[in-house]
């Protein structure tokens, strides 16, 4: 049986609604504002506070330095003694440590987090939980982290995957201010990462699901024509605009929620834990190693290797795609590729001999005997990971 997240999390659309939310808080008096240093002092910040001043709060802004880490996280956690609610305003690396921090007031959190382990995946209990409310106010587009149950933490120069009920926000607050000034490349990758998400839980699993299939599909389907029409508005010399940027935003949160994973095998999803060690090994973002990485992992499901995902449901879903652009190629591997280097996303990592390096992370942090890569060994990640090097215009790494 698979379980199913619990997503108590309140969707806010508009900074003007933070302020009757907080209303209706009275046992929220002191608000902490961890704020990116790039948005510290820019407009979504302005109208936040002056949203929290509204409600009668004070409020104090914390810029966030450091490495992510744990031991950074835990000296956040600190500052924020005496602190009623944290509003997390940044983008998603910024929020993860928010959502961290916050968590781990809690002793028994902090000691959760402290134990050695090999795995990237850490699980928290069910019956934790925070300290201190949170409101989420994402500044990027496609991680949803302001929706989901799921905090990044760095280790070992990679990433280490924290899941629990505890990390959701209470409110994540969407607002197009936020996104105003975002440039294209980031713009594209997140549509890229929405899709990338919601395709992997779709091929990634061989069952049908006919409910879950279908939300599934709509979101895909939403992605590529949100994708589509970023990439216009750019051609014709504009940036995307305030409704486009909000839908957008909205799918990001979308695809992490419940139904859209629910009866799914958990770790289907396998292209993402190669494509974190791909990101660390080259020290590039993560979106540029998905990027790379997924035409050749399509060309893998496709070929019949049902590790990666079923072919049967790849085919299917590409041709729902296609249909929302049918310029694109009828070859699911080949029309992804399009799709990328149609959005303007660089897919080619130019890194000769770092796939013996990325296989042996794989499966250090994610297989040999783990359910998310278990059933590989090294030497095939390393081949999937030396197709990146082999097509796509170059991002140097």
């Amino acid at each position: 049986m698979s379980l199913g997240w619990h997503c108590p999390t309140m969707l806010i659309a508009g900074h003007e609604g933070l302020s009757v939310w907080l209303a209706e808080q009275p046992d929220v008096r002191t608000v902490t504002v961890l704020a990116d240093p790039a948005v510290a002092h820019g407009e979504i910040t302005v109208l936040v506070r002056a949203q929290i001043a509204k409600a009668g709060r004070t409020d104090r802004v914390l810029t966030v330095a450091g490495t992510g880490d744990l031991a950074s996280a835990v000296a956040l956690a600190d500052r924020l003694t005496g602190t009623d609610l944290v509003v997390g305003v940044g983008g998603g690396s910024l929020l993860d440590r928010a959502k961290l921090a916050a968590l781990l007031g809690d002793p028994a959190a902090r000691a959760r987090l402290a134990v050695a382990q090999r795995g990237g995946l850490t699980a928290l209990p069910h019956d934790l939980r925070r300290t201190v409310r949170l409101v989420a106010v994402p500044t990027t587009l496609g991680t949803g982290t302001e929706l989901s149950p799921v905090a990044c933490l760095a280790r070992d120069g990679g990433k280490r995957l924290v899941l629990g009920n505890a990390l959701q926000p209470d409110v994540a607050l969407l607002d197009p201010a936020a996104t105003a000034t975002l440039p294209r490349e980031l713009v594209a990758e997140g549509v890229l990462e929405v899709l990338f998400r919601v395709a992997g839980l779709y091929v990634g699993d061989h069952r049908d699901l006919p409910t879950e299939d279908a939300l599934a599909v709509a979101m895909a389907e939403a992605a590529v024509r949100y994708g589509n029409a970023a990439r216009d508005a750019y051609a014709a010399g504009r940036a995307p605009d305030a409704a486009l940027r909000t839908e957008i935003a909205k799918l990001s949160g979308l695809s992490h929620q419940g139904w859209s994973v629910l009866g799914r095998e958990p770790y289907c999803c396998r292209g993402w834990y190669v494509a974190n060690e791909l990101a660390a090994v080259c020290g590039v973002r993560k979106m540029t190693a998905v990027a790379a990485l997924l035409p050749p992992l399509w060309r893998a499901v496709a070929d019949g290797d049902a590790r990666w995902g079923s072919a049967r449901r790849l085919h299917a879903l590409w041709e729902r795609l296609r249909a929302t652009d049918p310029r694109l190629p009828g070859d699911p591997a080949d029309g992804i590729a399009a799709l990328i280097d149609g959005w303007g996303v660089g897919r080619r990592i130019v890194a000769p001999g770092v796939a013996e390096e990325v296989a042996r992370r794989s499966v250090r942090a994610w297989g040999s005997g783990l359910p998310m890569l278990g059933a590989f060994r090294g030497a095939d990640i390393a081949r999937l990971v030396e197709r990146t090097q082999t097509s796509g215009f170059p991002v140097t790494a």
